[in-house]
């Protein structure tokens, strides 16, 4: 290997950016098996098949028309060198011409080695209809998965057809080498594992789709764990420049923003997402995984002593976003936006030369960050409905998160004109108070995050309140925000945490990271008439929570 840098390209779940439009049956295939072509809504013939990268199984000689690269080419055809021959009307070529009109090709061999080639989609169903798209069965019967198992082929491809500015290709492969890596992918080998010995991954549990809607599925809360160990395993290692880490476009600001508190590292992270399928109509993952590469091997990211100074980041259509502040506001290209409002776009890249930084993040991050897996002890105190402290193992003893330790924590939006009457003075929310009993009974590491009145934070009701403080007298942290792309920084207020200027998903994985440092609260005996010392504990502890929202 040569002194080209080596990154690991990590393919994450529900990701658009590993998605590919339905493999339509051509109507080359429909033709030779006796079926009718493909129509439009018109009930037009379709004029062009739709080529898809393929690969060939034998050598082909093929002619190409001269000038057919382009509409200018022939008007330049002065500078251009004599063809290999020409072609008669019956296909016969020849090195000279020999008719007026024959035509003038180029003669080439294509192999196999040569790597994929756009060709007609030739294959057909079992049943011997044609593929229509990505579900042409029942919807109770198994379908074809739409989704790539890992970054190797959407590489291949980039390297293959995406030109650059230079009119060349091999976009990745000339900057970079790549280990590719699945952790909780978005496609799954149901058969066999991917080396053919594995036994079969299953849906939902080791990989998750979001399409067809039959077999999407979710990751659940345990899923972060196994994330946070496989990207901390991959920056032990040593090997790699930076961490390429993908996955669908409205869930890898949480993840992303994860990995920027956790992982324990000085090599870049970086996140990319789409919003549209690979090879779709203005499919914008190929740029966006370029970009990532470039501002990996341009190290921008670098202080003087060679760590990264950025923390993880999230590129999308060229711009740089902290992965503190960065929020998917639609589902289009430029669709991402800051949080917070005080800066969160920290550069660029692909503006006619190297990625260039224009801020640097304040905020506390991997190597630096309180709340890495490092810094993490493996046992931290939680709190139980029946056995109130309760010790709880986070960690094994080589240091990584158990799947079951990811504390529950949930978000409460509030709003204005939710009493009863003008007069409402009720003693307690009863759904917060169920919602208690339920966080005390399923999760001994558990909190809230209130998205209430911008930008103080505070609940509406003087009933919500009171029940939110029995909460945290019970163990409980709660942080509250200001709602929406809240810009104001929310101070903390009696018992509550100010989550600052972060939108409540974000204080969710801040909260979330933080009970895993600092285990919960210290719970009262009697939480409805705790002690002045109770009350002194919990404030005590609280102020350590406060710090790190203060400082991440």
């Amino acid at each position: 290997m040569n002194d080209k840098a080596l990154i690991a390209y990590v393919a994450g779940p529900n990701a658009t950016i590993h998605f590919s439009p339905a493999l339509v049956t051509s109507n080359k295939a429909r033709v030779k098996h006796g079926l009718p072509p493909l129509e439009n809504i018109h009930g037009e013939g379709v004029r062009f098949d739709m080529l898809r990268p393929q690969r060939l199984a034998a050598p082909a000689k093929v002619y190409i028309e001269q000038f057919t690269a382009h509409p200018m080419e022939r008007d330049s055809a002065e500078l251009y060198a004599a063809p290999d021959g020409y072609l008669d009307k019956a296909g016969k070529f020849s090195k000279t011409l020999v008719n007026h009109d024959d035509t003038p090709v180029y003669e080439a061999e294509l192999y196999p080695d040569d790597g994929l080639y756009m060709l007609p989609y030739m294959a057909m169903r079992k049943d011997g209809m044609p593929w229509n798209g990505e579900i042409s069965k029942p919807s109770s019967a198994p379908v074809r998965q739409a989704f790539y198992p890992d970054g190797s082929r959407i590489v291949e491809e980039i390297n293959r057809f995406e030109v650059t500015d230079d009119g060349l290709g091999n976009a990745l492969s000339r900057a970079a080498h790549f280990d590719f890596y699945r952790s909780a992918p978005s496609a799954g080998y149901t058969s066999a594992g991917a080396d053919g010995t594995n036994p079969p991954e299953q849906l939902g549990v080791d990989f998750f789709p979001y399409r067809p809607a039959s077999v999407a599925r979710h990751p659940p809360r345990s899923t972060l764990a196994a994330i946070t160990n496989n990207v901390q395993h991959l920056v032990n290692s040593g090997r790699y420049t930076g961490i390429l880490w993908t996955q669908g476009s409205p869930r890898i600001e949480e993840t992303i923003y994860w990995l920027n508190l956790l992982i324990d590292t000085q090599i870049p992270i970086v996140g990319c997402a789409a919003q549209r399928g690979h090879r779709q109509l203005g499919d914008d993952g190929a740029k966006n995984i370029v970009d990532c590469v470039d501002y990996i091997t341009s190290r921008v990211w670098a202080d003087a002593d060679g760590a990264n100074r950025m923390g993880a980041v999230l590129i999308q259509e060229q711009q740089i976003f902290a992965a503190r502040d960065v929020q998917k506001g639609d589902a289009r290209p430029g669709g991402y936006v800051t949080t917070g409002g005080h800066g969160g776009i920290v550069g660029g890249v692909g503006f006619g030369g190297s990625p260039r930084i224009t801020y640097v993040p304040t905020s506390r991050h991997t190597k630096n960050s309180a709340l890495n897996l490092s810094r993490i002890p493996n046992i931290v105190d939680g709190v139980s409905a029946d056995a109130g402290r309760v010790p709880v193992i986070v960690k094994d003893e080589a240091g990584a998160l158990l799947l079951n330790s990811i504390p529950r924590v949930t978000i409460i939006k509030d709003g204005n004109f939710v009493g009863e009457d003008d007069d409402y003075t009720g003693e307690q929310d009863k759904l917060i108070e169920w919602m208690v009993s339920d966080q005390l009974a399923r999760s001994p590491l558990s909190g809230f995050v209130v998205e209430g009145l911008s930008p103080y934070g505070t609940p509406s009701t003087l009933a919500r309140h009171k029940a939110l403080e029995r909460a945290v007298l019970h163990g409980i942290p709660v942080v509250c925000v200001g709602r929406g792309n809240n810009e104001g920084f929310t101070p903390p207020t009696n018992l509550f945490i100010g989550g600052r200027n972060l939108t409540s998903t974000k204080a969710r994985m801040l909260l979330m990271a933080s009970l895993l440092r600092l285990g919960s609260l210290p719970p009262a005996q009697m939480p409805l008439q705790p002690t002045d010392e109770e009350f002194a504990a919990t404030r005590g502890a609280l102020a350590a929570f406060q710090e790190l929202f203060d400082t991440h």
